[in-house]
This record gives structure tokens, sequence and C-alpha cells, in this order.
């Protein structure tokens, strides 16, 4: 059995790497909006009206997704980190939590930018109307297959604990 003061410790450490690990994700989205940016101009503006042509692979709208969706996740992460206290889930669950909206966080991660890399969007392990499958769309799809899944069950243990506590320490609720 665990004391509080244990339980403490814990939820203190996975809100830190929480909040990491979702600062993190949303560095990697501020990237993706350079790579947007670098698309949208055809490079990077040394000097005005000076651009240092390059390009960069994937589409405007893919990184469009991957700014904003990387963004949206790390948010997400350190949402759920400032919020476990309030869990109180405790023990082995709330590592599950935790660790598993970090794990949903960097493979949709993962997901965007190798999506955007490949013509079938790493939606499918084979070939779809987007377009082939290729090896790098299979990396960006496996990762994520099973976030797909396992963000609902996080999603669901948490708002179960939220309810739960709810009802708990208001009767009349």
């Amino acid at each position: 059995m665990t004391s509080t003061s244990d339980n403490n410790v814990q939820t203190d450490r996975l809100q830190r790497v929480m909040l990491g690990h979702g600062l993190f994700v949303i560095l990697v989205s501020m990237l993706a909006g350079f790579m947007l940016m670098f698309g949208l101009i055809g490079g990077f503006e040394i000097w005005p009206g000076h651009v240092l042509e390059f390009s960069v692979y994937g589409t405007t709208e893919g990184w469009v997704r991957a700014h904003s969706g990387g963004l949206t996740n790390g948010l997400l992460v350190m949402a759920v980190g400032l919020a476990l206290p309030k869990l109180g889930i405790g023990g082995v669950k709330e590592k599950f939590v935790a660790y598993g909206f970090i794990y949903v966080a960097w493979s949709f991660t993962v997901f965007y930018w190798l999506g955007n890399a490949s013509g079938n969007r790493a939606l499918t392990f084979g070939d779809n109307q987007m377009g082939e499958s290729s090896l790098i769309s299979i990396l960006g799809f496996l990762p994520g297959l099973p976030s797909v899944f396992l963000v609902i069950v996080v999603l669901a243990i948490a708002i179960k604990a939220v309810w739960s506590g709810t009802r708990s320490s208001h009767p009349d609720a």
C-alpha cells in the first residue's frame, strides 16, 4: 500500500514529465510552422525582397495540420498534466493515463510529419485514394494506429475519475 505522500510525489513527477513532453511537442509544431512558411514563400527571406530559395517536402495543407495538430496535442498533454491531481487516480492507472497521453501526442506528431511526406498521407498500410503506400507512410501509420484507440481509453479513464470524484466529494451531485 502506498502512502498519500508517495502518490503526491508520483503525481508531481508525472505532471513535470507531461508538461515537458507537451512543451516539446509544441516546439516540434512550431518547427512545422517554419516548414509551412518556407513552403509558402519558396524558401527563407534573408533580406526584404531577397529569398534564399529552396523547397520543402509536403503540401501547405499538410504543414498546416502538422502545425495546428501538434500545437493542439501538446496543449492537451499539458492540460491533462495540470489536471492530474484533480483526477485523483493514483498508482499504475495514473501512470497509464500520463504516458498514454504522451504517446498519443508523439505518435500523432510523427504521423503528421511522415504523412506529409507520403503519397497516401500515412492513412493506411496500403495504397488509398490519396496515393501509394511507401515505407515512410507505413512508419507514419504504425505508431498512430494504436493511438486512435488509446486516446479513447485514456480519456474514458480521466472522465470516469473526474465524475467519480465529483460524486464522492459532493453527495448532492
